[in-house]
């Protein structure tokens, strides 16, 4: 089990397991967010404290909900829009700096290939 808050401690999730590999994207909305990527399938995720107070942002492609804390604005993870969609990601910067210091990062060109650089 792995655990990840944000800054204030009102949003926090427990995942069953640690990542395997942590993904940066380079996307208009993730550099700009400093985000790091923790995919999982939405089973394997549990909103432990504040559920349901995480506030969505849509981005334009309308693929994806993007959350984040009310209180301390961090973001905390995604939701894909598509409800058939078997996976999510959780903001890896939330995650205890220890437990996921040694997880290789992929670096995806979300910008402009849609591929990773690596």
């Amino acid at each position: 089990m792995i655990e990840a808050s944000c800054h204030c401690g009102a949003i926090r999730i427990a995942i069953s397991e640690r990542p395997k590999r942590l993904t940066s994207c380079n996307c208009s909305l993730c550099h700009r967010l400093g985000t790091l990527w923790a995919y999982y399938r939405p089973d394997q995720v549990t909103i432990t404290h504040g559920a349901g107070i995480a506030v969505p942002y849509i981005q334009g492609d309308r693929t994806l909900k993007m959350f984040h804390c009310p209180t301390c604005g961090c973001t905390t993870h995604w939701e894909a829009m598509d409800q058939e969609a078997d996976r999510m990601a959780v903001n890896a910067r939330l995650m205890d700096p220890i437990e996921i210091a040694t997880i290789p990062i992929r670096r995806f060109d979300g910008a402009l290939t849609w591929t990773y650089l690596d």
